[in-house]
């Protein structure tokens, strides 16, 4: 995984979880809270509520990215500029300063004038922002969009989100944002939801990523909550974000996300890094698309991502035709299968071939009878359900269904 800098700030795997405060200078905003016109009273909104309660970032938006109002253009954003350098020139706090803009000119003008980093909602779908940024040196988060710089974030489905954050290629410096949020006319909650269940995915491009869910739909309309009573999905969303790789939380609610995310840094899981020559690092992969993805980038075999992740299940209610068949399985080295309760030791002697009828004096009864613990990757589970001709119909189906849930 990358770090990046962004303007001396740290952001990706060897650095603490960054709060993106958010400031917006637009009128037609749709969260009050954060909409200032004037500077003096956006710098202290900035230095009291955003850099006062913990924001590494702030964001300033030059306008609505509501999809329903007209979009400005670059000499219309540029128009309001002048407000979003005058807060940052008087606001006292420290804090790396982003420009929210999907046009060069406006990210250029905004780095010329002091700003430390650009946040394209549309993706680079302006073919010249990544030169500007690399001109810049600065740090870029790129939220996933067609090649439209009139429908930031319109994509729909994970594959496509993945795809589409590789358009017009990355910066040494780019951070990416998957676009939660219903930005298309056609997506829909569970295509959000589907893009958080599989956020790991999006480490497969090795870079630091960027996540704004802060009161986002698709978590509101699970606990049934209306914007300003959605908080608390917020902050369980950002803490599970956190453990599942993000980098970045965007939010209007930083004191509190702030808190989330430390949590969710907290109880992430350790993974081996080591620096030198050679360098390690395991990869935080859960399910072979995740494997898959890593074997991408590094151009790979993504064939060989069945054979990346092994998945533990405990199988109960087995007959011994069923244990003998995931023995001679484990013998033809398709996973391990290790038996529990009284038959546990007979038939791991069979499997190394120390006896010959583990079953023989064992009765299928207490509370061990006919289970076990297997241990598989996704290929093999495929070889048990394939290659065995014994597999009962309903520990067939059994494979299949963990065979479906470890894709």
């Amino acid at each position: 995984m990358r770090n990046v800098d962004a303007a001396g700030l740290g952001i990706g795997d060897d650095h603490p979880p960054r709060i993106m405060g958010v400031l917006n200078v637009s009128e037609e905003s749709p969260y009050d809270p954060s909409v200032y016109d004037e500077p003096g009273e956006a710098a202290a909104y900035v230095d009291e509520e955003l850099i006062g309660e913990g924001a590494d970032i702030v964001d300033v938006g030059l306008e609505s990215a509501n999809k329903e109002l007209d979009v400005l253009s670059a000499d219309q954003e540029l128009e309001r500029l002048d407000v979003a350098v005058e807060t940052m020139e008087s606001v006292s706090g420290d804090a790396v300063w982003s420009i929210e803009t999907r046009y060069h000119e406006v990210a250029d003008e905004a780095l010329s004038r002091g700003f430390d980093m650009v946040n394209d909602v549309c993706g680079f779908a302006d073919p010249e922002m990544p030169r500007v940024c690399r001109e810049h040196d600065v740090a870029v988060a790129k939220m996933a969009s067609p090649p439209d710089l009139e429908r930031p974030g319109a994509v729909d489905g994970v594959d496509a989100v993945y795809d589409a954050l590789a358009n017009n290629g990355l910066t040494d410096r780019t951070i990416l944002d998957p676009a939660f949020g219903r930005w298309s006319e056609t997506a829909t909650l569970e295509d959000d939801r589907d893009t958080f269940r599989r956020l790991r995915e999006f480490r497969g491009y090795g870079r630091p990523l960027l996540i704004s869910i802060n009161r986002k739909t698709f978590l509101r309309e699970l606990a049934g909550r209306d914007t300003e009573g959605a908080l608390p999905v917020s902050l369980a969303a950002t803490a599970m974000a956190v453990e599942r790789g993000a980098h970045v939380i965007r939010t209007h609610d930083v004191a509190e996300t702030r808190d989330a995310a430390v949590i969710g840094a907290e109880f992430t899981r350790d993974r081996v890094r080591r620096s030198g020559e050679p360098s390690v690092e395991e990869l935080d992969v859960t399910t072979a698309r995740e494997a898959r993805r890593h074997l991408d980038r590094l151009n790979a075999d993504p064939e060989r991502a069945t054979d990346a992740v092994v998945r533990v299940y405990e199988l109960s209610g087995l007959t011994a035709e069923e244990r003998g068949t995931l023995r001679a399985a484990a013998a033809d080295g398709a996973g391990r299968f290790v038996p529990a309760g009284p038959v546990a030791e007979a038939e791991t002697a069979a499997t190394d071939g120390s006896g010959t009828d583990p079953d023989a004096g064992v009765t299928d009864h207490g509370p061990e009878a006919g289970s076990g613990i297997l241990i598989a990757t996704p290929a093999d589970l495929e070889r048990i359900e394939t290659s065995f001709s014994e597999v009962s119909d309903a520990l067939r189906d059994v494979i299949e269904d963990i065979r479906h849930d470890s894709k």
